[in-house]
């Protein structure tokens, strides 16, 4: 990496900003050249907090009201349920009560109001709709049509056709309704969001070495005996960051590998497993060491997939790990035991880890250089046994000892006797 250039084109809104941007690049050429006094790490904001839930707020968005109407019902969907139920009662109750003062304008424009019929008396006014003299006669009778409940003292009569309309469109009106609630009742409860909150990640990542490598790690796990299917994983290191031309990205995103080319990344969730990451060339974390661990400002978002085996519904549970998560040189403690006739889960050291002992501080870069050697090269052959000939390399000298008896000396020992 070349060093952070901050170009006289590049646009600092705030102080705060360009004291963002200053830190940046000390903490950037400290990493590099481990220089410098270590700056001390400041409060981050999370972007994923541990639940999941993103940590974002929208603000100054145009038409927010009309774009979530467009979509009404993932709107009622996303809602909160107090809100969904308050929201579905005002209909149902709005619409009795428009057809209720609707039948009471029916009723009264007839003069059924003035003078109310007696059951068999052919002399008085037949009514348009039978024992409705008041509003809360037509708002019971609007509350049993549409409902349905048919209580039978209240009736509509063929005198009028517009109370017959009425009744028709109350009934398609409330068959909307109803369908609506009831299908929004059933997708709220069956959404996988709320299969999410039975996968369960550990606390803390730890970095530590695996088979001679530094890798970071952290733990998952299913509480239900139901299986997540075609269950992967991924993660994400994100942090502020400055371009060579001096753009500053707050929230720069880096992927990390958690063996998606050789299909580790896809895993049997069946007990609980700890996800690697190698911390390799290609990883962001190649030149963080544990000094550097203390100071840097990162989070690192780690997200698990699958489909819901019950509904065959894709489900994603998401958590976080801040740079002060990370426990540097610590294992997590076993969690899956043997039995006599099954494997046995203990939950309760599923977030244990323990300290490892020999752990290198150092950041993967250095301890990879700290491995290669340098291999002296051959020393120069004899002249009188090999003669005077030059040899460009280590291959020339291997082919030329291929052709040279096995034991010079000894054979020269018998010539001379």
């Amino acid at each position: 990496m070349g060093s952070v250039r901050v170009n006289r084109y590049s646009i600092v809104s705030t102080e705060e900003d360009g004291h963002k941007v200053s830190t940046l690049g000390s903490m950037n050429g400290h990493s590099r050249n481990g220089k410098g006094h270590a700056p001390r790490r400041k409060h981050r904001n999370r972007f994923v907090k541990k639940n999941g839930q993103c940590n974002v707020y929208f603000a100054n968005l145009s038409n927010k009201s009309q774009r979530y109407m467009a979509d009404i019902f993932t709107t009622c969907v996303d809602t909160r349920w107090r809100y969904m139920l308050m929201i579905f009662s005002a209909a149902f109750l709005v619409s009795w009560l428009f057809f209720g003062f609707l039948f009471w304008c029916i009723a009264f424009f007839h003069g059924d109001l003035n003078a109310p019929a007696v059951a068999g008396s052919p002399s008085l006014l037949k009514p348009c709709i039978m024992h409705v003299n008041s509003f809360l006669g037509a708002f019971l009778f609007s509350v049993e049509t549409q409902t349905t409940i048919g209580y039978g003292f209240r009736c509509v009569t063929e005198e009028c056709p517009l109370a017959i309309m009425a009744v028709v469109v109350q009934s398609i009106v409330g068959c909307v309704i109803d369908s609506f609630m009831i299908g929004t009742i059933m997708a709220k409860m069956a959404r996988p969001k709320k299969r999410a909150q039975t996968l369960l990640f550990s606390h803390h990542a730890v970095i530590s070495v695996r088979d001679g490598k530094l890798c970071l790690m952290w733990r998952v796990g299913n509480l239900r005996r139901s299986h997540i299917v075609e269950a992967h994983v991924r993660a994400q290191l994100i942090k502020p960051y400055m371009t060579e031309e001096g753009e500053y990205l707050p929230l720069d995103q880096r992927d990390l590998n958690v063996g998606y080319d050789v299909g580790l990344d896809r895993i049997f969730l069946v007990s609980p497993i700890i996800i690697v990451h190698e911390i390799d060339e290609e990883s962001p974390l190649y030149g963080i060491g544990k000094e550097e661990l203390e100071t840097e400002n990162f989070e690192i978002v780690v997200i698990l997939e699958g489909m819901v085996e019950a509904t065959a519904m894709t489900t994603q549970a998401r958590s976080s790990y801040l740079a002060s998560e990370i426990l540097w040189g610590h294992r997590f403690e076993p969690v899956v035991f043997e039995e006599k006739n099954h494997y046995k889960v203990d939950y309760s050291r599923f977030h244990k880890t323990y300290e490892v002992a020999g752990t290198p501080c150092c950041s993967a870069r250095e301890l990879q250089e700290s491995k290669m050697t340098i291999l002296p090269s051959p020393p120069p052959p004899n002249d009188d046994e090999v003669g005077m000939m030059d040899f460009g390399s280590h291959l020339d000298l291997e082919r030329l000892q291929a052709t040279l008896p096995l034991d010079t000396i000894s054979y020269r020992r018998e010539s001379a006797i």
